[in-house]
């Protein structure tokens, strides 16, 4: 049989000339996805792309990377770059999570304004925090009326700190402050915007992820030599703050750390140390964060 050598060449140049069929562009899911198989790495690759032409969830996702050191090395300056540009962008969890970062870093002052942001969207983790530094004086001028507002409210979504603190401000706030707080917190939450339709995506469930990393990467214990602490809380009662130290003693980041107790007027702040360095004391925090726990580092005497 003879083959007409220009069927062939012609055959050739439209094989050659065929487009390749067109990959489909890389999305959030699609790095979420990866990051559900442990594929950490290609998460990231996926997401940093996303987050350069300025895709807010995808800056999330990429912040958290870093912050958790998944698929890169931990690196809290970028994790801080990555948020800061989704919370600048309006992303709520970008807003808490950022100001818990730079909050356990010691920046109170930008972590304030992320958490107030967040805290008046009615995110419960910004609310406990940015509540209780209020009712400590730890964001300026104590106002405890409107500390148990912000309390009051991220309790009334289940979050268990928060129950913890509230009860502990029924315990030394008068009748009438408290019933000033409710009456705030009430017109807070009729004043905050509604829940988008669609919820931003994300790496997975915030609580579930986050507890699972913690547990599963506790920050390694320091020497309880150091003269940096971390603060757990205000209570008004000392044997409050004792009971918060026994629970959480036994187990990473405060387990083999010895508790102080600081009386400031009529309040017991517990404070745990002696981390250190002020980087051990933070990242210490940054693991009680994520289980819900408010904590922020401080310089001992």
């Amino acid at each position: 049989m003879k083959f007409n050598s220009f069927n062939l060449l012609a055959a050739a140049a439209c094989v050659v000339a065929a487009p390749a069929p067109a990959l489909a562009p890389r999305t959030v899911k699609d790095g979420i996805s990866a990051w559900q198989k442990s594929d950490y790495a290609q998460a990231v690759a996926i997401w940093t792309p996303l987050a350069e032409k300025g895709d807010a969830d995808a800056a999330f996702n990429l912040g958290q990377a870093y912050r958790l050191g998944r698929g890169v090395k931990i690196d809290l300056s970028a994790a801080t770059r990555w948020l800061e540009k989704a919370a600048k962008a309006g992303h709520l969890d970008a807003q808490t999570t950022l100001g818990l970062l730079q909050f356990d870093g010691g920046d109170r002052d930008a972590a304030m304004r992320w958490l107030k942001q967040a805290a008046e969207r009615g995110e419960a983790r910004a609310m406990l925090v940015y509540g209780t530094a209020l009712f400590n004086g730890d964001a300026g001028a104590r106002d405890p009326i409107t500390a148990y507002a912000y309390v009051s409210r991220a309790a009334a979504q289940g979050l268990g700190p928060a129950k913890t603190t509230l009860a502990e401000m029924d315990a030394v706030l008068p009748i009438d402050l408290r019933k000033k707080g409710v009456a705030l917190a009430q017109s807070k939450a009729k004043a905050a915007p509604a829940p988008s339709a669609k919820p931003p995506i994300k790496v997975g469930a915030r609580p579930a992820a986050e507890k699972t990393a913690a547990r599963a990467e506790p920050a390694p214990a320091a020497s309880a030599n150091g003269k940096w602490r971390i603060q757990l809380g205000a209570f008004s009662k000392r044997n409050s703050a004792e009971a918060l130290y026994k629970k959480l003693s036994g187990s990473a980041p405060v387990a083999g750390h010895p508790a102080t107790y600081v009386a400031v007027g009529a309040v017991t702040r517990l404070q745990v140390g002696g981390y250190p360095s002020k980087a051990a004391a933070t990242s210490a925090c940054a693991t009680l964060s994520a289980r819900g726990q408010a904590c922020f580092p401080v310089e001992g005497k």
